[in-house]
């Protein structure tokens, strides 16, 4: 028996929703310390992990979006922008729609604001365009919530 038989699908799809809400409440902290860095990148990874056993392939997708959200928080931007990069490839191979073609671009935008100010202008500016077709009023707004703090760290 191997340990993926020995934990069953309601387990890792209960380890992998908690791990990603967890990440997003240590990306969401105000003042992160280098222990809780190292923990967001653990619990990112483990998240993907898990949906890879028993989620959908979106639900992998989005993984590797929070993946390289963690990296490019860490200012780990080669990580950033391979994850942004699997992310962005799932999402045209699978045709997911607005919302994460948006924020496929959006993750390329934060992966390059750093390195590449010109192409990071052109995800975010490809992420408006994309995202106007996002139905749903407060996910258009997270977007362009999203957009312009990147936007503003090209300025700083």
């Amino acid at each position: 028996m191997t340990h993926q038989e020995e934990i069953s699908d309601a387990t890792h799809r209960s380890l992998a929703c908690s791990l990603f809400n967890h990440t997003w409440t240590l990306l969401d902290k105000k003042k992160r310390t280098p222990e809780d860095d190292i923990e967001m990148v653990h619990c990112a990874n483990a998240s993907r992990y898990h949906w890879s056993i028993v989620g959908t392939l979106l639900n992998f997708a989005r993984g590797e979006w929070q993946i390289g959200r963690v990296y490019a928080m860490l200012e780990h931007w080669t990580e950033a922008l391979r994850h942004a990069t699997l992310y962005f490839d799932a999402c045209v191979h699978h045709d997911f729609g607005p919302f994460d073609l948006a924020f496929a671009h959006e993750g390329f935008a934060m992966a390059l604001a750093k390195t590449n100010s010109d192409e990071a202008l052109k995800h975010i500016t490809q992420a408006k365009t994309v995202g106007e077709r996002i139905e749903k009023d407060e996910d258009r707004e997270w977007l362009h919530q999203n957009l312009n703090d990147i936007n503003a760290s090209l300025d700083g």
